[in-house]
């Protein structure tokens, strides 16, 4: 029998289900101060004790009487028979009640002291409660703790707080799941979503429990789920949420409790289940890890929220869309953005929507929420972007696209020890002109050949006319034909190919050489399988999917290919002159020239840096 989903709902109405369904407790524990930071207060919490407790000296110098000070001046000088000598701290016992600086003070031979300036009455003392008195609030409930606050807590008195949590059990279920740590044979996947959502909640303040593996046997599953609800608030399940036949999960809470909601118009994350057992809430994670990863931040973040354990709201910034985004109506599509500021605007990059390629998440700093009724949005679209890492990083970011190389990822290592995020988009070296000229990245790498034999002028001269671009050399690099078993090019009729995308430099290359020896495209195996990196193309090699490919001499090392050389071409990063006033792209030139990069590039292979760092331009 084929399982279906239910009704398929709306977000709003799948946090209407949960808001409605439950009755959500307010567990808290009390955690030492070491464990607080980051975590929110349940109730007030109070000093057990003012501080200072007495009055102390704020100066060093002499406690004195005020009232005996008065009319002390430079004409008219007044010994004291009675003071007290103290430092900055020292307690100021009565009957004293002002302090004077030992500067302002003549220590006399007998010990007494002369003064020239009278004091006004608690001159340079902290009285006892300044800071704050005994029983008075320090936070108040619903606070997010900072490490400062803990300080201060330290100070009056607390070695410990009470703060929300909810206790969440996290139940993995795929026969295919191996732990991190071990490479997966064919077939297996390592278990990963639940380790990424655990350390998320738990940096919310959950108190998380990962549960081991549990093999797609429907038995097995609903005791893990049966034993994951005693002793928890919120149960997620990590996979078999879907309707395939060893999906067990919707039909576990079905009979351990009851099915609200299978299906949310939501991409990536639509099979996400919700569920009541023993009056808890059930949720039933899609097993793909961007999908995952909206349904803890659409769904999963506002259940905590009802439980009292808020999560900060991500701070939202208009953007614009580097790249065309189309999508089919009726869901509400999440896409995770590279962005950053490129000259008096923010930029959005989006990222691969594949809902199993993790690296999108890793690369991204940013979402956008594209609503259900739209069918798409068009390149240079205005759109409200939600940042996934504090603004002050991503104002950091650089933005790169264009051309792949292994290069790129040396850059983005340098510049990071300058706190510069070097974001690269693998668009192709055309791709790359198109978005320098839309203003839609800092620098765009580039390998274009053109007819008379130059790199890249002549396209910026084409499809730049009139402005004139920076163009600084990386290395020159070998391209060949990456195999296992050390073919040529002119073997490409008789194997599997893996090609890369239109528009790409490689692919120009490839184009050029198969029209020189009259190839036609249609005569190459797998000419229309594209890989957006050479190192894709390298893998698909190196996994058997592809017999050869053609790609840098770099990636084939990495991946302990054979390699046959096929062309050596000019690497370049095309740039407005006037960007170099910008601190993140003068850092980004300046590491290209520089001693570390180049100990890099030699280390990595196939690159010739005699012209590294050389700078040329488009227009005189």
């Amino acid at each position: 029998m084929v399982k279906r989903y239910l009704a398929v709902v709306s977000l709003e109405e799948a946090l209407e289900v949960l808001g409605t369904g439950f009755t959500y407790p307010r567990p808290s524990e009390t955690v030492p101060l070491e464990e607080a930071v980051g975590r929110v207060t349940v109730a007030p919490v109070h000093a057990r004790f003012s501080v200072p407790e007495v009055h102390l000296s704020a100066m060093d110098g002499i406690a004195v009487r005020a009232a005996e000070t008065a009319g002390a001046s430079e004409g008219r000088p007044v010994r004291l028979l009675d003071a007290l000598r103290v430092n900055t701290g020292n307690v100021v016992p009565p009957p004293y009640d002002a302090v004077i600086m030992i500067e302002d003070v003549l220590i006399n031979d007998d010990g007494t002291f002369t003064i020239r300036k009278a004091a006004a009455p608690w001159q340079h003392v902290r009285p006892a409660g300044e800071d704050i008195g005994e029983t008075e609030m320090v936070v108040p409930r619903g606070r997010r703790l900072r490490a400062e606050d803990l300080g201060a807590l330290a100070a009056y008195g607390l070695t410990g707080v009470e703060v929300a949590t909810v206790r969440v059990g996290f139940v993995p279920t795929g026969s295919e799941l191996v732990p991190h740590g071990r490479r997966p044979e064919p077939g297996q996947v390592v278990e990963s979503n639940t380790l990424f959502a655990s350390a998320w909640l738990a940096s919310l303040g959950c108190r998380c429990t990962r549960f081991p593996n549990t093999p797609d046997e429907y038995g097995l599953i609903r005791d893990r789920i049966r034993e994951a609800v005693a002793v928890n608030d919120l149960v997620i399940v990590s996979a078999g949420s879907s309707a395939g036949t060893r999906d067990y999960t919707a039909d576990v809470v079905a009979e351990l409790g009851e099915v609200l909601v299978h299906g949310v118009a939501i991409k990536p994350g639509k099979p996400v289940i919700i569920g009541r057992v023993d009056g808890k809430p059930v949720i039933g994670l899609p097993g793909y890890p961007l999908s995952a990863l909206t349904v803890l931040r659409e769904i999963v973040l506002p259940v905590l929220a009802r439980f009292g354990l808020p999560s900060p709201a991500p701070e939202e910034v208009e953007a614009v869309l580097a790249s065309p985004l189309t999508k089919e109506v009726g869901s509400d599509e999440f896409v995770l953005l590279a962005i950053g500021r490129v000259g008096d605007r923010w930029v959005a990059i989006p990222q691969s929507r594949g809902a199993g390629v993790q690296m999108a998440v890793v690369r991204s700093n940013a979402y956008l929420r594209v609503p259900a009724r739209t069918e798409g949005l068009e390149a240079g679209a205005e759109v409200p972007v939600r940042l996934s890492v504090p603004r002050s990083e991503a104002e950091r970011a650089l933005l790169v696209t264009g051309s792949h190389d292994p290069a790129v990822d040396v850059l983005a290592d340098l510049l990071s020890a300058e706190g510069i995020d070097l974001h690269s988009a693998h668009v192709g070296s055309t791709g790359g002109i198109f978005a320098l000229r839309r203003g839609h990245c800092h620098a765009a790498p580039m390998h274009l050949l053109a007819p008379d034999g130059d790199f890249n002028i002549p396209f910026l001269r084409q499809y730049l006319p009139g402005q004139r671009v920076l163009l600084v050399c990386v290395a020159e690099r070998q391209q060949g034909i990456i195999s296992r078993d050390g073919l040529g090019i002119e073997a490409i009729t008789g194997h599997a190919f893996a090609n890369r995308q239109r528009g790409s430099g490689t692919r120009m290359l490839l184009d050029r050489w198969l029209d020189e020896h009259g190839v036609e495209p249609a005569r190459v195996r797998g000419y229309d399988r594209e890989f957006t990196t050479h190192l894709g193309v390298a893998v698909a090699v190196k996994s058997g999917e592809a017999e050869m490919g053609l790609g840098v001499y770099s990636a084939a090392q990495a991946l302990g290919l054979a390699f046959a050389p096929v062309a050596t071409e000019r690497y370049e990063l095309a740039l407005d002159p006037g960007s170099l006033q910008d601190p993140r792209v003068s850092a980004l030139v300046d590491a290209i020239s520089s001693d570390a990069f180049r100990a890099r590039l030699e280390a990595l292979g196939g690159y010739d840096l005699t012209f590294n760092g050389e700078r040329r331009f488009s227009l005189p």
